[in-house]
C-alpha cells in the first residue's frame, strides 16, 4: 500500500517561508506526477503545484514566483518552498502522487499538513 507522508507545516508570520516535504513508501514504481494541493476552510481543493519525473513544473497563478517545488534525490520524495506567504496562502497542504503508467493511473494521497500565516 502506497502512503505519503507530509511534514513542514507550521504557523508563520505574513512574509515568512516554510518547507515542505513529502515522502512515499510502499511503491516500487516512480511516482510520476506529483504535486500539492491544498484546501482552506469552506474552499474546494486546489492544486498549488505539480511536477513531474522529468522535472516538468506548473504552478497556480497565486503561487507563481513564490513558490517552488522540486523532486528529492531520494526517490519518489517532493518538496514545496513557499516564500513570501500571505494570509491567504493558509489551508490544509495535501501531497498527491499518481502512478500514471499503471492500468488505471492511481491517485494517491498524504493526511495533510497544516499551514497557518498570521498578519
Amino acid at each position: 500500500q502506497v502512503q505519503l507522508v507530509e511534514s513542514g507545516g507550521g504557523l508563520v508570520q505574513a512574509g515568512g517561508s516554510l518547507r515542505l516535504s513529502c515522502a512515499a513508501s510502499g511503491s516500487i514504481f516512480t511516482i510520476n506526477p506529483m504535486g500539492w494541493y491544498r484546501q482552506a476552510p469552506g474552499k474546494q481543493r486546489e492544486l498549488v503545484a505539480g511536477i513531474t519525473s522529468g522535472g516538468r513544473t506548473n504552478y497556480a497563478d497565486s503561487v507563481m514566483g513564490r513558490f517552488t517545488i522540486s523532486r528529492g534525490n531520494a526517490k519518489n520524495t517532493v518538496f514545496l518552498q513557499m516564500n513570501s506567504l500571505k494570509d491567504e496562502d493558509t489551508a490544509v497542504y495535501y501531497c498527491h502522487g499518481q502512478i500514471a503508467t499503471m492500468p488505471g493511473s492511481p491517485n494517491f494521497w498524504g493526511q495533510g499538513t497544516q499551514v497557518t500565516v498570521s498578519s
